[in-house]
């Protein structure tokens, strides 16, 4: 038998509420859900590290001029789009992953955090 925290009267085990106050036994509240922790508004690491590789690529391909007419803008426009927190497409990045970096590209196409 269990006792009512608010008037002390005997209850049975499965009761849910007092049957002389009408209050909690504590026995109908379900169990505390655990919810998932919210990602502060920083980026990810995986979003850090393709940029490196994205950047690295950039340097090492500056012997060869024609290669940077693509890669230093796509490289722009990844570093703005993760600033701003805009979506970056799928095409994108398999442009990047062709293009600009294997590494980098691989690692955007399998960040599935929310812009």
């Amino acid at each position: 038998m269990k006792y009512c925290t608010k008037c002390g009267t005997q209850l049975d085990d499965d009761a849910m509420f007092c049957s002389a106050c009408g209050a909690a036994t504590g026995a109908s509240m379900p169990p505390p859900v655990n919810m998932p922790s919210v990602q502060p508004a920083g980026e990810s690491g995986i979003k850090t590290i393709a940029k490196v590789f994205m950047l690295i690529s950039c340097i090492f391909t500056g012997i060869w001029l024609i290669p940077l007419a693509w890669m230093v803008p796509m490289t722009v426009v990844y570093w703005n789009r993760v600033k701003n927190h805009q979506p970056v497409g799928t095409g994108f990045k398999v442009c990047t992953l062709i293009f600009v970096n294997l590494i980098a590209g691989i690692l955007m196409l399998c960040d599935d955090t929310p812009n």
